[in-house]
């Protein structure tokens, strides 16, 4: 635990030179940070000894817990190999094991693993990889890629091509390549997923042969709302980009790794798609990785003679890193080792049947549930589906209300997220939905 002096220079240090993201300066510039200084499992600990559960599991990363001692041993063992060579033009040990791993547990037919930094970068090699694919197959008018309304699949250039949150990605609207943004689906509207396939096929007739592949989040969207897809629609989703010939990509960023209680989403309805990312939970937590899996037919089609000039040209200067690499691979082994999808399900079921209270409180209009991730919508008048005032900062004030009870939370504006690591005890999940339960009732009551 740091003392007072410590605390004083940082915080001053923090607001003098930081600049934190997503996060309003003026307002955090009057307030006092939460500084973390170490983790223990499911807890952090800030430098005045203050201990919270991580309720976010540090923004959808954590998986088995902070500071765990096998994941901890892998990026020691590895550190006294090497911490850094370059993937471009030379391969390393553990790049080329995790590229075999990740082939084994992801859906059939994505055979070629390209490594990059975050879930941004990895739907920008997706978006960019399934582009150029078009180029090298002879139909270069193949440009425009479909994706979702309340969608959010990163913060680069490309990534905000194909989101869709105003309030993310409006001020840049002149920077963005040209797509198509359909209306996200609603499933409490009859049949809404033969509906939404409808108005998705709609699109294609509307452009023929100029689209170049979907992208979407499998199951549930995240930072839009954490809105849950109609049943069966991802599947449907797969079944009418291989009619059409169109590539499916799927973002499975959040999404992945355990999250929903199969390694990946797109395991619930038994779908391959052409292109996959994933990141976030990918190591654990531990450090920024990332990597786009796809298939041997848009691979292939990138092979050609060097004055071809078919080489996919892109690459980041810690592209494969070995420290990363080597932590998601005791990552992967420890759900191996401690069959940790199975041990998941009871855990998942109590967290649904938990939250299903939050409905008595009087201002949430919504639960959505998917896997070991919730969001909890806060309504000014849940009959008439009146949302809070964005400046009224509900979510925020949850948040802090949260905060003093032991709890890290960070709302989606008026919709409060639970994602904690997957590693969590029931008994300490019991402990965070009744805090969260509290706070909530707390502002809002």
């Amino acid at each position: 635990m740091q003392n007072s002096r410590d605390r004083e220079t940082l915080t001053t240090w923090d607001k003098e030179h930081l600049w934190h993201p997503f996060t309003q300066m003026q307002d955090w510039l009057t307030e006092e940070p939460v500084i973390i200084e170490r983790g223990e499992g499911i807890y952090l600990i800030d430098i005045k000894g203050n201990r919270y559960i991580d309720g976010i599991a540090s923004m959808w990363t954590n998986v088995h817990g902070h500071n765990h001692p096998d994941l901890n041993a892998a990026l020691k063992d590895q550190l006294q190999q090497i911490a850094h060579s370059t993937l471009l033009g030379y391969s390393n040990i553990p790049a080329i094991k995790l590229a075999k791993k990740l082939v084994e547990i992801t859906p059939a037919g994505l055979n070629k693993a390209f490594y990059s930094d975050n879930g941004s970068t990895a739907v920008e090699v997706a978006l960019k990889m399934a582009y150029q694919y078009w180029q090298h197959k002879g139909q270069p008018q193949r440009k425009l890629f479909i994706h979702f309304e309340n969608s959010y699949h990163g913060d680069t250039v490309g990534a905000m091509s194909v989101g869709g949150i105003d309030a993310f990605h409006a001020t840049y609207k002149s920077l963005l390549f040209k797509s198509v943004c359909l209306p996200r689906p609603k499933p409490n509207e009859i049949d809404n997923s033969s509906q939404w396939i409808d108005a998705v096929e709609q699109v294609i007739l509307d452009h023929p042969d100029q689209i170049a592949g979907i992208i979407v989040e499998p199951l549930i969207q995240g930072a839009g709302g954490m809105i849950i897809a109609p049943n069966g629609f991802l599947k449907q989703l797969e079944t009418l980009t291989q009619n059409k010939e169109i590539l499916l990509i799927v973002d499975e960023v959040m999404t992945g790794i355990g999250r929903t209680g199969k390694m990946w989403a797109c395991e619930h309805e038994d779908v391959s798609p052409d292109l996959l990312c994933t990141a976030k939970g990918l190591a654990a937590g531990y450090l920024p990785l990332a990597a786009t899996l796809t298939t041997d037919e848009i691979y292939n089609a990138f092979l050609g003679e060097y004055r071809e000039l078919k080489t996919f040209f892109h690459g980041h200067t810690y592209t494969g890193n070995p420290l990363a690499c080597a932590v998601a691979l005791e990552n992967i082994a420890i759900f191996e080792r401690e069959n940790l999808i199975e041990r998941l399900q009871p855990k998942i079921a109590h967290f649904n049947q938990r939250l299903q209270e939050f409905y008595s409180l009087l201002h949430v209009g919504d639960v959505r549930v998917c896997g070991l991730a919730a969001g909890i919508e806060l309504m000014e008048n849940t009959d008439t589906k009146t949302p809070y005032p964005f400046e009224d900062k509900i979510g925020i004030q949850v948040c802090n209300a949260a905060l003093k009870q032991g709890v890290i939370l960070r709302p989606l504006v008026n919709t409060m997220v639970l994602m904690p690591p997957l590693q969590i005890a029931i008994s300490e999940l019991d402990t965070l939905i009744d805090i969260t339960y509290q706070a909530i009732s707390d502002v809002t009551q």
